[in-house]
């Protein structure tokens, strides 16, 4: 789906235009915006846009790492955005020129539909322009990073108190699972990052240069988000270790006490195999309290080892 939007000398909305009538229109500025568009309205990039090819072919050729490259009448930027409840990353690109801004997104973008609206429903349109377009829709796509980040705080803080009394399993597997969702989520802020910081600092982008304190915002909140993912990092880092720790304790006590019974059942084992053999020749298996005795032997044997390991702590 194609849709336009286009703002007249007089400052009034103009909606429902085709591309060549916004094109041939003598207006002030215009948003065109390709919406999930079939192959056919991906060609409208190449004609009547007249878009350099390789910009086209990042558009077609999805998933682009975030970036801006310039044109000899427009810039061209790649941002990702996050689908609402999961950290899917969708493509969203945008064509800044003089007096227009063209937004291509093969899947519904919640972000954009924001700031479409807003600007339709505004009663002050000659306070917008291109570049304050990109600013909200940046804006909204940032904005939209905090409440994937805030799910994961939840979900750790939860791993960390174990509060349900889930097993350890199902609690790594949970935290790894964690771990992956943090890396993905960093793989789409810091190329974001990367990239206001580049917008903010180039001189060749005068609609942002005017705007500048508004994309530092969206900077500082990157920078923020960074920090908070790579906190939340080593928070499963020791958390990982933490279980880990626990585990290889918990072997070590019941490795300490299966070794502990085997060792004082060894002696025993030994008196009960050599009395266990079949020679006729052994004169205590004639004594009349031979077999009285070699019980308390064993016995005194047991308790004797089992006081000596309690004396060096074995049991502790």
């Amino acid at each position: 789906m194609i849709r336009t939007l286009a703002i007249t000398k007089n400052n009034e909305i103009v909606k429902g235009l085709s591309i060549d009538e916004v094109l041939s229109g003598d207006y002030k500025w215009y948003w065109i915006d390709f919406n999930n568009p079939t192959m056919y309205e991906a060609e409208h990039l190449r004609t009547p846009l007249n878009f350099h090819p390789l910009a086209i072919e990042d558009c077609i050729h999805t998933l682009q790492r975030p970036k801006l490259d310039y044109y000899e009448d427009c810039t061209f930027f790649v941002t990702q955005a996050l689908r609402p409840g999961s950290f899917t990353r969708d493509e969203v690109d945008l064509f800044l020129g003089a007096n227009y801004i063209v937004t291509f997104h093969k899947h519904p973008c919640i972000e954009i539909d924001e700031v479409w609206n807003r600007l339709q429903s505004s009663k002050t349109p000659e306070k917008w322009d291109p570049s304050q377009v990109l600013y909200h829709v940046l804006d909204q796509i940032v904005d939209n990073y905090f409440p994937a980040l805030y799910s994961i705080e939840d979900n750790l803080n939860e791993i960390d108190e174990n509060s349900k009394g889930r097993t350890m399993e199902y609690l790594l597997e949970n935290l790894f699972d964690t771990r992956h969702d943090l890396v993905s989520l960093r793989q789409t802020v810091t190329p974001m990052r990367d990239l206001v910081y580049r917008m903010i600092n180039s001189q060749r982008l005068e609609g942002i240069l005017e705007k500048k304190y508004y994309f530092s915002d969206i900077h500082d909140h990157l920078l923020k988000l960074t920090e908070m993912i790579e906190a939340n990092r080593e928070l499963t880092t020791d958390i990982r270790d933490s279980y880990l720790s626990i585990n290889s304790h918990q072997t070590n006590r019941v490795m300490k006490v299966l070794t502990v019974i085997t060792t004082i059942f060894m002696p025993l084992t030994f008196i009960a195999g050599i009395y266990g053999m079949n020679f006729e020749n052994m004169p205590e298996l004639t004594w009349k309290y031979g077999y009285f005795l070699v019980l308390f032997v064993m016995l005194a044997i047991g308790v004797g080892m089992a006081l000596w390991f309690r004396k060096k702590g074995w049991f502790r």
